[in-house]
């Protein structure tokens, strides 16, 4: 492959990398007592200011990936906190008092999705990690970062 594809590569990836960080970022700052609830309900204190701090990492930290800035360093922070949001948030079963067996399965079975997507996800964050953001990236002006060909 030439090392043009492979960096336009990369960027598409940083790209569909970065936009789920981005957008869920803004929702937070928008709406944050839904994450406040999932925080609460795993038994972690402060939901509140930590669901603003959250906000804050996936917006800075999705922007560090679509735009290739201190590309390693933040891939793996959100390798680390995806692999952590699938673990604590996604791992477990569902059992909502009153609702049909069928029903709490079926909320059992995104769960567990949505956990094997979060670890995914932090596979891909860790190949970004392992070859850097390309020459379409601020890491690259900066010289900072080499692509193979």
């Amino acid at each position: 492959m030439s090392t043009t594809a492979t960096n336009s590569l990369l960027l598409v990836g940083r790209v569909l990398l970065s936009g789920m960080f981005i957008l869920s970022g803004f929702q937070k700052f928008g709406d944050p007592a839904g994450t406040a609830g999932m925080i609460t309900g795993a038994g972690i204190p402060a939901a509140t200011l930590l669901t603003y701090l959250v906000a804050v990492f996936e917006v800075a930290g999705g922007f560090a990936i679509l735009t290739g800035f201190q590309t390693r360093i933040a891939a793996i922070l959100l390798a680390l906190f995806s692999a952590f949001t699938a673990l604590v948030f996604h791992s477990g079963t569902i059992a909502i008092p009153g609702f049909p067996d069928a029903a709490n399965g079926l909320l059992t079975m995104f769960n567990q999705l949505s956990m094997m997507k979060n670890l995914t996800i932090a596979g891909g964050f860790l190949a970004l990690a392992a070859v850097g953001a390309g020459a379409f990236s601020i890491d690259a002006r900066r010289g900072s970062v080499a692509i193979a060909a």
